[in-house]
C-alpha cells in the first residue's frame, strides 16, 4: 500500500499536499517508512490517523515547524522556526527524521547555546528508539533511501570527515596526525647542514613520497566521497590540503623533465619555494584539535573586529611615523645624513613605520629610538596609545574566542554522546 498516487499530510489541522514523486525523494526518515508500507496497521505506526477515502494522513504536530522542513526539503535550507522555541523545533526534526547538523549555520549556533544554556545535551530517545541510527539504516541521513552505494560513501565520509564518528574514524585521524608530524619533522631535518648527505637526503626523499601518498590518498577519497564537489574545493582545509600537496608532484615532474640542467636553477629556487609550503600541513590539525578549530572560528566570526584592529594601527603608524620622521630628521639643518649619527635611520616615514609598530606592540627591539627630547615625548605618548588601541577590539575577540571553545566542545560532547549511543544500540 505505497502513497504512489500522492497523499495529503494534515499537520497540526495544516494541510500539505505531496505528489508520489517528492514523497519519494524527500529527505525525512518518517515519510520514507510510510511509503514502505504495506498495509494500514503499518501505516498507523508512522502517524496519528489516517484517511483511506481521501488518501489523508494525519500528524499531531507542530504545523509551523513542519512548513519550514517542506521549504528546506524543497530548497535545501533548514532554518530555526523563529516563533518555536529551539528546543521544540528540535524534537521536530528529530521525529521526522532529520538531524540538528542540517540546520544553517547561524542557526545551528543558536540552537547550541539554547540546549547549553538549558543544559540539554541531547534527546536520544527520537533519535535512536524511533528509527535507529537511520543515517546508517535509511542511508545517507535520508538523502536517497534504499540506495547502497550511497550508504557506502556516507560512511566513507564520515569516517574521513568526523574523526569521533566511529573506531575507524580515531584510527584514520590518528594516522593522519602521525603522518603530518613526520612530514614536519622530515621538513625541518633537510634543512640541518650535518643533514645534507646525499644518503639522508635519500632517506628524507623516501619518507617525504610515503607521507605525500597517505595524504594523497585522503584527499581523493574525501573528495570522491563529498555530497558537493564545488563546496568541497571551495573549503579552506581542503585548498590547505591542495596546495601542500601539489608542489611535490610540480617538483617530480620539472626533475623528470629537466633533470639537472644548470640553466635552470631559478626554476630549482621556486621549486624550493612550493617545498616550503609543506609547512601548511600543520593546518590539517585543525580536524583533529579543538584548539585550532576554535582559532579558525574566531577568525571567521571576529573578521570585522581584525579589520578595526589593522585600521587603529594603521592609522596610528601614519601619524606617529610621520611625527617621528619631522622631529628626529626633518627638523634637522644639516643636510648630511651622516651627521645625525643613529638617527639616519629616521629618514624617511616608511622607515620610521618600523620603530611605530615595535613600539605601539611594546616589543621594543631597541635598533632604533629616538634621541631628541620631543621624540622620546612622541615615543611615549605612542606607547600608551598602542596599548589602548590594540585593547579595545581584542577585549571582543577574546569574549568571541572563549564562546567559540564552549560550541565546539559542546558540539563535540554532544557526537561523542551519539558515538557512545550508536555502540550501545
Amino acid at each position: 500500500m505505497k502513497l504512489l498516487s500522492g497523499c495529503t499530510l494534515n499537520v497540526g489541522g495544516r494541510r500539505f499536499p505531496f505528489t508520489a514523486d517528492l514523497v519519494t525523494h524527500l529527505p525525512l526518515s518518517r515519510l520514507s517508512r510510510l511509503n514502505r508500507c504495506a498495509s494500514e496497521s503499518e501505516l498507523l505506526e508512522f502517524c496519528d490517523d489516517y484517511d483511506r477515502e481521501t488518501n489523508e494522513l494525519f500528524f499531531d504536530r507542530h504545523s509551523d515547524a513542519f512548513g519550514f522542513i517542506v521549504a528546506y526539503a524543497q530548497h535545501g535550507a533548514l532554518r530555526l522556526a523563529p516563533s518555536m522555541c529551539e528546543l521544540s523545533f528540535l524534537n521536530e526534526l528529530l521525529y521526522w527524521g532529520l538531524d540538528s547538523a542540517e540546520l544553517q549555520t547561524c542557526c545551528q549556533r543558536r540552537l547550541d547555546q539554547r540546549m547549553n544554556d538549558c543544559y540539554v545535551h541531547f534527546f536520544p530517545e527520537c533519535r535512536f528508539s524511533d528509527y535507529g541510527l537511520y543515517y546508517q539504516k535509511d542511508q545517507c541521513g535520508g538523502r536517497d533511501f534504499g540506495n547502497k552505494c550511497q550508504g557506502w560513501m556516507e560512511v566513507v565520509r564520515r569516517t574521513f570527515e568526523e574523526p569521533t564518528s566511529s573506531l575507524a574514524a580515531q584510527v584514520l585521524a590518528s594516522l593522519s596526525v602521525v603522518f603530518v608530524i613526520i612530514s614536519m619533522v622530515v621538513l625541518c631535518t633537510s634543512t640541518l647542514p650535518e643533514w645534507s648527505k646525499d644518503e639522508t637526503l635519500e632517506k628524507h626523499r623516501l619518507v617525504e613520497s610515503v607521507c605525500i601518498g597517505w595524504f594523497t590518498a585522503e584527499c581523493t577519497l574525501r573528495f570522491l566521497v563529498s555530497y558537493d564537489k564545488c563546496e568541497f574545493v571551495r573549503r579552506p582545509l581542503n585548498v590547505i590540503d591542495i596546495l601542500a600537496i601539489a608542489p611535490y608532484y610540480i617538483s617530480v615532474a620539472v626533475s623528470s623533465l629537466t633533470g639537472e640542467d644548470s640553466e635552470l636553477q631559478r626554476a630549482g629556487v621556486m621549486l624550493r619555494v612550493l617545498r616550503m609550503m609543506r609547512i601548511f600541513w600543520l593546518i590539517k590539525l585543525a580536524r583533529h584539535f579543538l584548539g585550532l578549530q576554535t582559532l579558525g572560528l574566531t577568525l571567521r566570526r571576529c573578521y570585522r573586529e581584525m579589520l578595526t584592529l589593522l585600521v587603529f594601527v594603521g592609522v596610528a603608524m601614519a601619524i606617529f611615523s610621520a611625527w617621528a620622521q619631522l622631529l628626529e630628521y626633518g627638523l634637522d639643518p644639516v643636510p648630511d645624513l651622516l651627521a645625525r649619527g643613529r638617527n639616519q635611520d629616521w629618514a624617511s616615514i616608511p622607515a620610521a613605520c618600523w620603530w611605530v609598530i615595535i613600539s605601539m606592540t611594546t616589543v621594543g627591539y631597541g635598533d632604533m629610538y629616538p634621541v631628541t627630547v620631543a621624540g622620546r615625548v612622541l615615543g611615549g605618548v605612542c606607547v600608551v596609545s598602542g596599548i589602548v588601541l590594540l585593547a579595545l577590539p581584542i577585549t571582543f575577540i577574546y569574549h568571541s574566542f572563549v564562546q567559540c571553545y564552549h560550541e565546539l566542545k559542546f558540539q563535540s560532547s554532544r557526537d561523542q554522546y551519539v558515538l557512545e549511543s550508536a555502540r550501545d544500540a
